[in-house]
């Protein structure tokens, strides 16, 4: 082999280098590209702290009439827990507004409790609600258990 071949040899060597580093330069740009669009995807399931925190509120409120109801429903299904005080009305009314919330507590998968005398918590299927408040029954209380 003359030098001249040998020349030939080392250059295209060095050719068939170049091009294999250029194809694998390629490849690692074709497969960051996906990992670009990945990340993008994955910042758009991304939520905010402040808005979880702006949608946790408590609502109290003080029905002295039926139709509030409704008001009161209205806060549940824009997912706000609702504490109902239902000793300024009527008991017969108290009780037609329990069942009505207690309708619209189970459509949205939420939970409703008693926490006191005339007194419930309602809240929605995004909060969770631990304990228990016990409670010390008059013996004339005892008489009218209807709740």
């Amino acid at each position: 082999m003359g030098i001249k071949s040998k020349f030939k040899t080392f250059f295209l060597l060095d050719e068939d280098e170049y091009e294999y580093e250029e194809e694998k330069y390629e490849e690692e740009y074709e497969e960051k590209k996906p990992m670009k669009s990945q990340l993008s995807n994955s910042k758009q399931n991304v939520v905010s702290l402040q808005s979880v925190q702006k949608s946790s509120k408590m609502i109290l409120v003080e029905p002295r009439v039926y139709a509030e109801a409704q008001e009161i429903a209205d806060h549940l299904k824009n997912r706000r827990s609702v504490l109902v005080n239902l000793q300024r009305i009527q008991h017969d009314q108290a009780k037609r507004i329990v069942d009505f919330l207690s309708g619209t507590v189970y459509a949205i998968g939420g939970d409703i409790q008693r926490v006191g005398d005339n007194i419930f918590l309602c809240t929605p299927d995004n909060v969770e609600v631990s304990g228990n408040i016990s409670e010390f029954l008059k013996e004339e209380d005892l008489a009218d258990s209807r709740w």
